[in-house]
């Protein structure tokens, strides 16, 4: 793991860990303390979210020259030379994956490019695993993105052997920089039958209490760099509140919910039937306890589409349209009227037979099981044929 080492306690981790032939390790104990450090502060010189900030990006900026790519390739070639000799030995073959490679990733392209050199060198195979389900269906949605075209931030996932995305939606950002070879559309392994059949075994106990409330809400927000008209999300939590019987629970984006101006709104942390969620209230935990969903675009709200729980699109709120909204119409907030309405039918009439379930079933074949339910198969055969693949090309 190369993120937060408080990771290593989601509950998702713990269930690795136990399984046979599986190792968690932290790039820290791998690496040792001076060595990480080192690997760290270089890595940071190089990110774009912190050349971003007015004063750490000048420094970073100035020691990158200081430390130019030849310097830093040294430290980059024993880091990775560790890390391949810990994981894979004197063994021939093998597969190392990573996440997608674009915007706001932490991990610098120019060690990635030297890793996979000396990957290959190994004779293992190094491809781009999945971190998203694309929850909107058009381009612009952070702030100053104004030009609509193909964006160079998905170029890197070149350098990787395959790339691997949930659907079409995912694929053709990346499509115009890649060979067509290289591109293996999967279906979703985190939203794919199997897994959320596995996922109530792992799951840990529900902090969100019970209660009587006849309607639960809850609303997810995305992270603050997308754009979002925070003033009227503000207004509908208000709005919402104020209807007898019901009880609203956000929940802050896990990464960088401090940001959101909402979660320090002391109007809304004064509503008696309001709260805010903390990391220990799992997505799942709180689409268990909803009755309703109200959503500005997040994946994460896929699993409440797989069963059924009605999930209610604030497209108004937001830049994006998203991809719920545009495979099914019902799910769609145009207005605050609309917000308005449905609370009341809800609160009148009970949530059930809320999807057009045409719509629905063309939103699961089109966004999680594509081309079909077998996804985590797809997935287990892609690495075992990656595994070997360096091998049978030298021998062609």
């Amino acid at each position: 793991m190369i993120g937060s080492i408080k990771f290593r306690r989601d509950y998702r981790i713990q269930f690795l860990k136990q399984l046979p032939g599986v190792h968690v390790a932290h790039i820290r104990e791998v690496l040792g303390w001076r060595r990480f450090i080192k690997w760290r502060l270089q890595m940071y010189m190089l990110t774009g979210n912190v050349r971003r900030l007015p004063l750490l990006g000048v420094l970073a900026q100035r020691l990158s020259e200081r430390y130019d790519q030849k310097r830093r390739e040294r430290l980059w070639r024993q880091t990775t030379e560790v890390l391949l000799t810990r994981c894979f030995e004197n063994t021939s073959g093998g597969v190392i994956t990573f996440d997608w490679v674009e915007r706001n990733s932490v991990i610098s392209v120019e060690w990635i490019k030297i890793l996979i050199e000396m990957a290959h060198a190994r004779k293992l195979s190094v491809i781009s695993l999945p971190h998203g389900d694309s929850p909107h269906i058009n381009q612009l949605i952070r702030r100053g993105e104004r030009h609509i075209g193909p964006d160079t931030v998905f170029s890197n996932a070149n350098i990787f052997d395959r790339l691997v995305v949930p659907n079409e939606l995912c694929a053709k950002r990346f499509r115009p920089f890649l060979d067509e070879k290289k591109i293996a559309v999967l279906g979703s392994p985190r939203f794919c039958e199997e897994w959320l059949a596995k996922l109530p075994e792992i799951l840990p106990p529900s902090p969100i209490a019970r209660s009587d409330s006849r309607l639960k809400v809850v609303i997810f927000l995305r992270k603050a760099n997308f754009t979002t008209f925070w003033e009227e999300v503000a207004e509908v939590v208000h709005m919402i509140a104020e209807f007898p019987g019901t009880e609203i629970v956000i929940k802050p984006h896990t990464r960088s919910g401090w940001k959101q101006s909402l979660t320090k709104d002391e109007t809304i942390k004064r509503l008696s039937n309001v709260s805010i969620a903390d990391d220990q209230a799992h997505s799942t935990h709180l689409m268990n306890w909803a009755d309703v969903i109200i959503d500005l675009a997040t994946s994460v709200i896929f699993e409440a589409v797989r069963t059924k729980k009605p999930v209610l699109a604030a497209d108004y709120l937001i830049a994006g349209s998203s991809t719920v909204a545009h495979y099914m119409p019902e799910t769609e907030l145009r207005c605050r009227d609309d917000v308005y309405e449905k609370i009341n039918h809800f609160l009148t009439h009970g949530c059930d037979h809320f999807y057009d379930e045409t719509h629905r079933q063309h939103f699961l074949n089109e966004i999680l099981d594509v081309p079909n339910g077998n996804v985590l198969q797809r997935y287990v055969a892609l690495l075992h044929e990656s595994a070997g693949k360096i091998d049978r090309d030298e021998d062609q």
